[in-house]
């Protein structure tokens, strides 16, 4: 025991030598992991700095503009604080989160690189893509609070925003459609020259049933009206029913038929900014149902689902595009900076637009439409990384 303590003690040297990278080694990585918090921190308080700053100018402008409308139209100021502001802060904070990301990103990493922090953090040692680790760490988060926020608690508080803007601020509820046609069973067809909401009637109505694509029976009626009371309940007035069996036809004639219609009226009749009242669930559910009718006019809602996923990964990339330009020190210091992410950002959400028509007024599909920025931009994202200071 004696000779065991005395080897070990006689080499203090050797010792001390096996600990120290031990030691230093635990001191650089709890310092690393507190440069991700600093960098998270930073990222996320500058994030939502910049939406407290640009929202509360975009509400004193749509006060100025809106005053004159909810005076004449005697809006209460609960409902206007409550049922619209307090929906309308939330609704457009998401809608133009990728501008406040690149705004957070690009600020507070051009003070980082006038401040010469960066250039401390590449003499450790620490490479380009190690440093990223924390901006995506930051972007994951955003994207998922923003798809949340999205898909499933903003369409809520817009039933209640778009519902207010109707009565107080302008009217944007459809109150007629024509030439509705649309499958309402399997080989029923449903056809509707004129549907007038205000009393719940369509006019000129139709309905074929086919049998192996075989026309078998044929209603006509000269209105039908929804019964608000029941679900799928029509009643149909004036109507002609003409039954073909083989060569022989069947023709009964009456003034009133109370019957069970697979339809409503929100199934044709499409409000403006609809799409943006439906969680995302409902809304596959709706466009799906739709598609199985053989219904057209639904680019808008395939839009709206596509683009709330897309805008998710948008964080993504304009953080690593923010990154890459603000990361080297300049003698303008932020300035440049600054002026080429906003002109980024802003491009971003315009292209986004652009396409979004391309798809409501042409043939591009929806998803292609919603997802082309998206490509574009990790394609300049991949392009600036590459060349930002390694």
């Amino acid at each position: 025991m004696k000779n065991w303590f005395k080897t070990n003690t006689d080499s203090p040297q050797k010792n001390k030598k096996w600990f120290q990278p031990n030691i230093n080694w635990l001191k650089l990585d709890k310092w690393v992991k507190r440069l991700d918090v600093y960098i998270i921190k930073k990222f996320l308080g500058t994030y939502f700095f910049a939406i407290a700053l640009i929202i509360s100018i975009a509400v004193v402008f749509d006060v100025n503009e809106n005053i004159d409308r909810f005076i004449n139209n005697k809006a209460p100021l609960k409902a206007i604080v409550f049922d619209y502001y307090m929906n309308f802060i939330p609704y457009f904070s998401n809608l133009f989160s990728p501008l406040f990301v690149f705004i957070a990103v690009i600020f507070f990493t051009s003070k980082l690189a006038e401040n010469s922090e960066i250039i401390a953090m590449f003499s450790t040692g620490m490479s380009f893509k190690r440093m990223m680790r924390p901006y995506m760490i930051s972007a994951a988060i955003i994207s998922v609070v923003t798809f949340g926020l999205g898909a499933y608690i903003i369409p809520k508080g817009n039933v209640t925003r778009l519902d207010f803007e109707d009565r107080y601020k302008k009217k944007k509820k459809q109150e007629y459609v024509r030439n509705v046609q649309l499958e309402v069973d399997s080989g029923v067809i449903a056809y509707i020259e004129r549907y007038e909401n205000y009393n719940k009637t369509g006019y000129r109505f139709s309905l074929d049933k086919f049998d192996d694509k075989k026309l078998v029976a044929h209603l006509t009626a000269r209105s039908v009206t929804y019964d608000t009371a029941s679900v799928h309940k029509w009643t149909i007035k004036n109507y002609m029913i003409r039954e073909m069996e083989g060569m022989r036809e069947k023709i009964t004639r009456g003034d009133r038929l109370d019957t069970i219609i697979k339809m409503e009226p929100q199934d044709f009749l499409i409000m403006k900014g609809q799409q943006q009242t439906m969680t995302s669930p409902e809304l596959k559910e709706y466009i799906d149902k739709q598609k199985r009718r053989g219904f057209a006019n639904i680019k808008e809602f395939e839009i709206e689902y596509y683009q709330r996923i897309a805008m998710s990964f948008a964080a993504f990339i304009l953080t690593t595009i923010g990154v890459s330009l603000s990361s080297r020190k300049m003698k303008g210091g932020m300035g440049l900076h600054l002026g080429v992410g906003l002109a980024l950002s802003f491009s971003y959400i315009l292209f986004q637009t652009v396409s979004a028509t391309f798809a409501v007024n042409g043939n591009t599909p929806p998803i292609v439409a919603v997802w082309i920025p998206n490509i574009l931009y990790t394609f300049i994202a991949i392009y600036l990384y590459r060349k930002a200071p390694k």
